[in-house]
C-alpha cells in the first residue's frame, strides 16, 4: 500500500478531491483487490469498528457493496431501512444519525433522496464532536463519490492492473451518454475524470442535458463537451458510458418516447463503430436493457465492463471504508 497520510474524514463530494487523494484510493483499492482474489478474503483491518448503512432510499449494489466491503474488513455492520424505521412514526433524519451514534457508530454511509442529507449528518457529527466518518452513498442530484471512484478504479486497472493511478487517463476520450440531468452517477464522473486529464464528452437529448453542465469542465486539467447529438460524442472514443434513464425523477415530460430515445442515443453495435477499435462500454446499473443499451452489448465480455464495475465496486468501498476508519494509507 503507499505510505501518505490520508487526513479527510468525511467523503461528501469528489468536487475537491486532489490527485494524491486519488490516486491513494486506486492503489488502496488495488491492494484490496488481491485480498479479494485469496481463498481468505477477510482482513483484520476494522476489526472492533461498526458501519451503519443508513439508506433512506431503495437500493441493491451500492448497499450490498457496502454491506460486504465492511464485512471483509471484519467491521460490525448495521442495516437501516427507512420503511422499517421510527421514522415512520415522526423521527427526524439527524436524530436517526444520533440513534445509531449512541450505538457506537464509527462510520456512517448515507443514501437519500434529497440532495445535502449526507453533509448535514456530517456537518451534527462535527458539531458534537464526535470522530464519526460519513460517507456519501449517493445524495439526490447532487453527487455518488463511491461511484465514480470504482468507474475510475475500473477504467485505470485496465489500463495498468499493476498501477492504478490518475494520470493514466490523460487525453483518453471517455463519452458519458444518457440521463446526465438526473444523474449523480454523473456529476461526481464529471468532477474525477476532468481532474484525471481526460477529454470528456456528454451527449443527451437537450431536455436532459442543460448548459448548465458546461460550468463543471472549467479551471480542470481536462476538458467538458457538450453534445445533443451521439455521433460526435461516440467518435474516436476510447471509453463510453451510458446512463439509466431516471423515469422516477422525471417530473416533466422530458423524452418524446423511450423507443425514438433508443433509436437516437441508445448504445448498439452499430453505433460503437464509431468509437476506437477497442473500446469499452460502462453502465452504473441498473440497465434498462433495450433502451440504453442493446442487450448483446451488455453482455458481450469483450466490450461490456458492467460485471467488472461491480466486483471493482467492493474493492474501492474496502478502501473509502478503510481511509476513513484508519486515517492512513
Amino acid at each position: 500500500m503507499p505510505t501518505t497520510t490520508w487526513t479527510r474524514h468525511h467523503i461528501l463530494s469528489l468536487a475537491d478531491f486532489t490527485t494524491t487523494e486519488y490516486n491513494a484510493v486506486l492503489q488502496t483499492a488495488a491492494s484490496f483487490q488481491e485480498v479479494l482474489s485469496r481463498r481468505t478474503k477477510k482482513v483484520p483491518t476494522l476489526q472492533g469498528q461498526v458501519v451503519a448503512n443508513l439508506f433512506f432510499e431503495p437500493s441493491t449494489r451500492t448497499r450490498s457493496s457496502f454491506e460486504l466491503a465492511a464485512k471483509r474488513l471484519s467491521a460490525d455492520t448495521l442495516n437501516f431501512a427507512s420503511s422499517t424505521s421510527s421514522m415512520t412514526k415522526g423521527e427526524t433524519i439527524l436524530d436517526t444519525a444520533k440513534t445509531y451514534l449512541a450505538m457506537g457508530t464509527d462510520i456512517m454511509v448515507i443514501r437519500h433522496r434529497e440532495a445535502g442529507v449526507p453533509g448535514a449528518i456530517a456537518q451534527e457529527m462535527d458539531r458534537l464532536g464526535v470522530r464519526v466518518g460519513v460517507l456519501n452513498a449517493g445524495d439526490g442530484l447532487h453527487e455518488h463519490p463511491s461511484q465514480a471512484l470504482l468507474d475510475l478504479f475500473t477504467i485505470c486497472t485496465l489500463i495498468d492492473p499493476n498501477y492504478p493511478h490518475l494520470e493514466l487517463l490523460k487525453d483518453k476520450k471517455i463519452a458519458i451518454v444518457g440521463d446526465i440531468l438526473h444523474s449523480r452517477v454523473a456529476r461526481s464522473n464529471i468532477w474525477s475524470l476532468t481532474a484525471s486529464g481526460a477529454q470528456v464528452h456528454l451527449a443527451a437529448p437537450p431536455t436532459l442535458l442543460p448548459k448548465l453542465f458546461a460550468d463543471y469542465g472549467k479551471d480542470r486539467p481536462g476538458k467538458l463537451f457538450l453534445h445533443w447529438k451521439l455521433e460526435p460524442a461516440l467518435e474516436d472514443a476510447d471509453f463510453v458510458m451510458s446512463l439509466r434513464l431516471q423515469k422516477e425523477r422525471m417530473t416533466t415530460h422530458l423524452l418524446p418516447s423511450l423507443r425514438e430515445y433508443h433509436q437516437l442515443f441508445g448504445l448498439t453495435r452499430s453505433k460503437l463503430r464509431l468509437c476506437k477499435p477497442d473500446v469499452k462500454l460502462l453502465h452504473p446499473g441498473p440497465v434498462n436493457r433495450g433502451v440504453e443499451i442493446s442487450s448483446d452489448l451488455m453482455d458481450d465480455p469483450e466490450m461490456s465492463l458492467i460485471q467488472t464495475q461491480v466486483t471493482s465496486g467492493v474493492a474501492v468501498r474496502m478502501a473509502l471504508l478503510y481511509l476513513i476508519g484508519s486515517g492512513k494509507v
